[in-house]
């Protein structure tokens, strides 16, 4: 028999042993106590505010807007200016292999592959025949939006000038040829129509009120930048009334979304889908953008486009003056209260203003009773007059101001303000040069007996600061003719005796005619 002593360990053994087994299983089943559970936690979530989208702008404007592309008789194709420069890991872009996706993506949306040119070339050439236009290649790429049912779409002139072929790409792929009904170089805008034989209706937009937009409204711009296709971007207008210097009558809307080269003729829409500006420049130090865009405003865009659509150009009023905008020295010098109004430098001879009397050194003040601004607003306005329309124009002149009954002409294409002739400095040899000591010039007489001419310019003094330079001539001050420094002494001692603290001075040189006010010395 065995003893029961021997039996003893073993038997412990196999409780303990089992006792553990069980305690595991016992885990395993119901799970790790809480007290002793490994504890993680919680992952972020943050409850974002809710945010407006432009998702039902986009969607409901976007088969509007469509990519213009246009063909020329030139050798060397390029898209609205732009071409591209890659560099991928130290290698350059024709280094790629053909297989590449970035080569393909590229070559696919007008990269630097050559093939692409010839493609679109044959294109053209197939879609509308002929030995001509077989020669024709894509010379620019901008975009457009409709804005009829038939087929009227709106675009920059920039983008379809020098233009022989002209093709719409929408926003599903579909292209049709187009042809141009009419363009305006003075406002950039451009209408094209496409030749919508199927007769099919195209959606289309319309123009915004835009005298309810307001700086800090949301704008959304849909076009064809870099040729890449439909794109969209947003962003704010930033400033109303910008003057770019691009025409008499610039008056954009700045827009800081991004816009970049290709978007030219592309819309920038409100929030209810209407057409608020038409973008048509950049201000681009890197040749991309910078956030500063400048829109052609809906206001402009809708008469001239309705003209151009009706009757294929645009009608203007003309008055036939060059004009300058008067400054706080020059309404200082003739007396006027106020820094504003046009002041006239030149009426072109034979013109309506010249016929009805208007006279150099005259400032308008108003029209029809609505008060002048300044030059720019002179132009606008009249510009939007019916031509054979009778006006009164308040003309301020001698120190009081004078209505002038104007019949405003037409405005021909070639019309533009005469600059005088180029003006040589004259031989100081055999003159009599002349320092008129409290302006800070010399003069002498002009070789032809009209006005004097600037012999010299002290660099500190007033005349300088006012950009009076050595070869300008002086015709006149304070609207009286001079033809020596004595007559220039004499009607400033005139005007210190009035009590007027400026004399108006008409300066020609090479760049044309003008006024600057420079100040009279007291005592």
């Amino acid at each position: 028999m065995f003893k029961q002593n021997s039996l003893r360990p073993s038997f412990k053994t196999v409780l303990k042993t089992s006792t553990v087994a069980g305690l595991a299983a016992a885990m395993l089943a119901t799970g790790i106590p809480a007290q002793i559970a490994q504890s993680f936690a919680e992952p972020v979530k943050v409850t974002a505010p809710q945010v407006a989208s432009f998702g039902d702008v986009v969607d409901a404007v976007s088969p509007a807007v469509v990519s213009v592309r246009v063909a020329s008789d030139v050798k060397q194709a390029e898209q609205d200016g732009n071409s591209f420069t890659f560099n991928f890991g130290g290698r350059g872009f024709d280094e790629l292999p053909d297989d590449h996706p970035l080569k393909r993506f590229f070559r696919e949306f007008g990269g630097q592959d050559n093939s692409r040119g010839d493609r679109n070339q044959r294109q053209f050439g197939d879609r509308n025949g002929g030995s001509r236009k077989g020669h024709l290649r894509p010379t620019s790429q901008g975009s457009g939006f409709f804005v009829t049912e038939d087929g009227y779409l709106v675009t920059n002139n920039h983008v379809v000038d020098n233009g022989a072929a002209f093709t719409v790409i929408m926003n599903d792929g579909t292209e049709l040829d187009a042809k141009l009904v009419g363009k305006d170089s003075r406002t950039d805008l451009a209408v094209l129509k496409v030749d919508n034989k199927d007769n099919r209706k195209f959606t289309y937009v319309t123009f915004a009120d835009d005298s309810k937009a307001r700086v800090g409204d949301w704008v959304v711009a849909v076009g064809n930048p870099f040729g890449l296709g439909g794109t969209v971007t947003a962003g704010i207008i930033s400033a109303r009334g910008r003057n770019i210097g691009s025409g008499p009558y610039d008056d954009y809307l700045q827009i800081d979304a991004p816009v970049n080269r290709g978007n030219s003729g592309g819309p920038a829409f409100n929030l209810n889908g209407e057409v608020v500006g038409i973008n048509t420049a950049i201000f681009s130090p890197s040749g991309g953008s910078v956030g500063i865009a400048f829109a052609i405003p809906a206001y402009v865009a809708k008469d001239v486009v309705n003209d151009l659509i009706k009757t294929g150009k645009v009608e203007r009023g003309w008055l036939g003056v060059q004009i300058q905008p008067v400054t706080k020295d020059i309404a200082d010098s003739l007396g006027l209260a106020e820094a504003q109004g046009a002041l006239v430098v030149e009426p072109q001879p034979g013109s309506p203003g010249e016929k009805a009397g208007i006279k150099k050194g005259d400032v308008v003040t108003a029209l029809d009773g609505d008060t002048i601004k300044d030059a720019r607003d002179l132009a606008k306005r009249v510009a939007a007059i019916k031509p054979g329309t009778d006006v009164e124009l308040s003309v301020w002149r001698n120190g009081k101001s004078e209505p002038v009954k104007v019949q405003i002409g037409k405005l021909e294409a070639d019309k533009q303000a005469s600059a005088p002739e180029s003006q040589a400095v004259p031989d100081e040899q055999g003159t009599s040069e002349q320092e008129l000591a409290d302006l800070g010039i010399s003069v002498v007489p002009a070789d032809d007996g009209n006005g004097v001419m600037v012999a010299a310019v002290a660099p500190d003094s007033d005349a300088a600061d006012r950009g009076l330079k050595e070869g300008d001539r002086i015709t006149s001050v304070n609207n009286q003719e001079v033809k020596s420094a004595d007559d220039i002494t004499k009607v400033m001692d005139q005007a210190r005796k009035d009590g007027r603290s400026k004399a108006l001075f008409q300066v020609e040189n090479n760049d044309g005619s003008r006024f600057l006010a420079l100040p009279i010395a007291q005592g």
